[in-house]
């Protein structure tokens, strides 16, 4: 068979290259996003790898290894090596070796295989979670350490199948809308509807934990309340921030049959539980000094919460991971644009909230309609002849504050807002102190973190009705912020190379346009410094979605504004 005319090399070192300039890139990349991870992403060859996280996402989601297998092979230019075949079937079939079940009211660890069982037993992270052995297949697990044993062995090589069941949460009526209180027919989308399907799998034991993953604009705020409307249970929803909590009460309230008594909010705002309560991650993870305890982690046991949905999982910070180790009893929802973390803990999010249930490649959704077209462009400038010399001398978190907070930025700023008149642009980015200088030079509003919830509203809302057609965002704008028709992302700075913030901040202008029109994402980077080498790692996820970046000069950008006229 001749496989010189096919686009992959799989290596025996779990990489796998993908050649761009391929007719069957596309297929392959997508084919390849459901069970490995991109890791470079150069002009030409792209390098993905196989990770046992990554196969074990893809078994979760219903992936068998023969099918990966039959994909590598279809698409690669040489025989897959014979160990990467191997290492394929073998770390597919431990996702379900081991498992939780919950026979007698008593939590078991159980495998067919006594050997492994005995292996685990034998485990120190893995004792104190033990109560002893049943028989050679079981194991007695303290049932408050159902989170804890399988976080012990995800991190020894032995995922756990969760099949120890929930608790069913006080009822609580509630129903979708055909028509929403604002008049208008709501209907879930197919892909919607399907995701929320395979996070309840008909209220079997495989289901009622997980992530689903879909991009930012394509409704995952509805694949949360169609499974609140499965369950009909009270239900504790995450939020990053008071902002999001308010959109997420807004949309309950608008198409679902709930009223707003049975809506409660906590935050730092108020602090009032209902059968549905909005709370969020800041207010949960307070407290009074380092050396205190959680005050408000009585939440998650406050109430008989029959389903807990966690928005954007990706930001889950550390605390309420271990919380949530404590309550593996309830129902778990994770929704994300994204599961990377930059923090690694991609794991404890498998273990804890549940594996990939569903994922949407974001390039799909905008060929469907349901997301907008989107143009990303990376703009390059040079360092300043004056700040070369501190550069130079400077350690790296200061190289790339310098780099980041290059003043020739705001010349290719003021050239993008003339180029674009007539759209609704957000200017985000980093430091404070670069955002408010931008602001006053170009007399636009500036919310950042410390901005009034109140005053973060308002600007919201006249930018939403065109009263205001530009914005100037601190990372506020990471995090779920609902500007339907902001056409037009530019980005001055950002977090050194945070694959999920360039995923948000692109997320920020895929909702559909009500012209169709397509929107534009700018990154202003500042050339040969650590801001372009973090901006390579940044771009990651979005080459892996099919996002491709084009690179301009700077001033190729201001001089197409002079020229023009604007």
């Amino acid at each position: 068979m001749n496989r010189s005319h096919l686009p992959l090399i799989v290596q025996s070192d779990r990489t796998v290259l993908l050649a761009v300039d391929h007719p069957l890139y596309e297929e392959a990349r997508d084919e390849l996003a459901r069970f490995a991870e991109l890791e470079k992403s150069p002009e030409h060859i792209h390098t993905y790898r196989i990770t046992p996280l990554s196969l074990w996402n893809a078994a979760a989601a219903g992936l068998n290894a023969s099918a990966i297998v039959e994909t590598l092979d279809r698409l690669s230019k040489y025989e897959i090596p014979q160990n990467i075949q191997r290492d394929i079937v073998e770390f597919i079939a431990r996702y379900g070796q081991v498992r939780l079940t919950k026979p007698d009211d008593r939590l078991i660890l159980e495998s067919d295989d006594p050997a492994l069982i005995a292996e685990i037993a034998g485990q120190r992270s893995v004792k104190p979670f033990l109560v002893g052995p049943v028989d050679e297949y079981r194991l007695h697990v303290g049932g408050r350490y159902r989170g804890h044993v399988k976080q012990a062995l995800i991190k020894l090589g032995f995922p756990v199948e969760d099949l120890a069941g929930y608790v069913t949460g006080a009822p609580l009526d509630l129903v979708l809308l055909a028509l929403t209180r604002s008049e208008r027919p709501f209907r879930l989308r197919e892909y919607q509807v399907t995701a929320a399907n395979a996070f309840h799998v008909d209220g079997g034991p495989r289901g009622g934990s997980g992530v689903i993953v879909l991009p930012c604009g394509a409704g995952k705020t509805m694949v949360g309340m169609s499974v609140m409307a499965t369950l009909r249970c009270q239900t504790l929803i995450l939020t990053a921030n008071t902002v999001a909590l308010r959109q997420w009460r807004d949309e309950l309230l608008d198409k679902t049959s709930l009223t707003s008594d049975q809506i409660g909010e906590y935050s730092g705002e108020q602090k009032v539980i209902r059968p549905v309560t909005l709370a969020t991650y800041q207010i949960l993870t307070y407290r009074k000094s380092k050396d205190e305890d959680f005050e408000h982690f009585g939440l998650f046991n406050r109430e008989d919460w029959g389903l807990i949905i966690y928005d954007e999982v990706h930001l889950l910070p550390a605390p309420v991971f271990r919380i949530t180790s404590e309550i593996q009893a309830r129902r778990r929802l994770g929704l994300t644009a994204t599961l990377i973390r930059e923090d690694g803990r991609e794991g404890d999010v498998f273990s804890l909230i549940g594996p990939k249930r569903y994922d949407m490649p974001w390039k799909t959704l905008e060929r469907q309609g349901w997301i907008a077209t989107a143009e990303c462009r990376e703009i390059r400038v040079n360092l300043p002849d004056e700040l070369r010399m501190p550069y130079a001398l400077a350690g790296s978190r200061e190289k790339f504050r310098l780099a980041s907070e290059n003043p020739t930025k705001f010349a290719v700023v003021r050239a993008l807002l003339a180029r674009h008149p007539d759209d609704l642009i957000l200017i985000i980015g980093q430091y404070l102190k670069q955002l408010k200088q931008l602001a006053r030079e170009i007399d636009t509003p500036l919310i950042t973190g410390s901005t009034p919830v109140q005053e973060r509203l308002r600007l919201y809302a006249q930018f939403r009705a065109g009263e205001i057609t530009r914005l100037v965002v601190s990372k506020v704008a990471n995090f779920a912020i609902d500007l339907p028709d902001a056409n037009v992302a530019i980005q001055i700075s950002g977090t050194f190379g945070s694959r999920q913030e360039e995923a948000q901040r692109l997320g920020r202008i895929l909702r559909p346009k009500r012209d169709g029109g397509p929107a534009t994402f700018y990154s202003i980077i500042t050339r040969n410094t650590l801001d372009q080498d973090y901006a390579v790692n940044r771009q990651l996820f979005l080459t892996e979605q099919g996002y491709e970046y084009t690179i301009h000069d700077a001033t190729e950008v201001v001089k197409e504004s002079v020229v023009g006229g604007r």
